[in-house]
């Protein structure tokens, strides 16, 4: 019962990205194909309202819901990394029409082949869970 409200927040928030138009496989083909602002003013809503967020979280003394503190770790650049991994996502992006957030939504919303996404999400994280140490750092 405790974390219903949690619960509450992500149907709400599916909600929002349903009625937004954000999990429409149309609506990310007119993104990548220039053909719309819609998507780019959402993720650039969405990148400045977290740009904010992070900087106020740094400034002041923010706490998590338990009291704990709330800090951020500096995180070590390594541009060809997250080059490829920026790469790998959105290209999976592109050819599913899903990022992994709305692969829920799109399930909740009866498109049962997003459960072949999901289950391609989950496999794919595990195969790099195995090779990660194999990678350069």
């Amino acid at each position: 019962m405790k974390y219903l409200r949690f619960a509450l927040v992500g149907v709400l928030f599916g909600i929002i990205l349903s009625k937004g138009e954000v999990i429409s496989w149309y609506r990310l083909q007119e993104m990548f194909r220039f053909d719309s602002f819609h998507m780019y003013g959402v993720l650039g809503s969405a990148i400045l309202l977290g740009i904010i967020i992070v900087a106020l979280i740094k400034r002041g003394q923010w706490r998590s819901l338990d009291g704990e503190s709330i800090t951020l770790a500096n995180k070590p650049r390594r541009v060809p990394q997250h080059l490829l991994g920026g790469l790998t996502f959105g290209m999976g992006w592109a050819l599913t029409g899903a990022c992994p957030g709305p692969m829920y939504i799109l399930i909740g919303n009866g498109f049962s082949v997003a459960v072949v996404m999901l289950a391609s999400a989950i496999l794919g994280t595990f195969v790099y869970g195995r090779v990660q140490h194999l990678l350069p750092h």
